[in-house]
């Protein structure tokens, strides 16, 4: 199968190869793309992902960030992670987070000093550490990715991992 998938790969130009590659709707289980709506029918507010090591709850969240930064030059996305290491080691830095998952056309500047992604077209995302709730107080943001619920008992005692989209998407 690897072979058959290498092959098919060579064949299409670079451009295109790039294009099908950087588009995750292709390759994702249906967990790990958002709801259409809520289970109301009106347009999700909440996303909780709950599964285990493996199950793509990092690569679901760094992609719908991704999607709504590339959607909205305007959006201020919240990046809230048990402690700001594994927010910028998992969310932003890992191997699913969003520096990986950005073409490099597309792709954030990340701003350390900041504890900032910024993306070409103006859209921001801020890392922020369960350890300090207060922090999350004052800025405002249309959209919000919390890493690992259950170890943040001052956000929120569910678990999994929670997107909430302040404009109901």
């Amino acid at each position: 199968m690897a072979e058959l998938t290498a092959e098919l790969l060579a064949e299409i130009e670079p451009g295109e190869r790039e294009l099908f590659l950087s588009d995750f709707s292709v390759f994702a289980h249906s967990h790990q793309l958002p709801p259409d709506l809520a289970n109301n029918g009106e347009p999700w507010t909440t996303w909780l992902i709950l599964g285990g090591r493996g199950a793509g709850k990092t690569r679901a969240g760094a992609e719908w960030v991704r999607a709504v930064a590339i959607s909205d030059p305007k959006a201020r996305i919240a990046l809230v992670g048990e402690t700001e290491r594994d927010t910028r080691e998992v969310m932003v830095e890992g191997m699913s987070g969003l520096l990986a998952v950005h073409p490099p056309h597309e792709r954030p500047q990340w701003v350390p000093s900041r504890r900032q992604l910024e993306w070409p077209n103006g859209a921001l995302a801020q890392a922020f550490s369960a350890e300090d709730p207060e922090s999350l107080r004052g800025p405002q943001f249309s959209a919000a990715w919390c890493d690992e619920l259950p170890k943040q008992p001052s956000i929120c005692c569910s678990s999994g991992c929670a997107l909430a989209n302040g404009r109901g998407r």
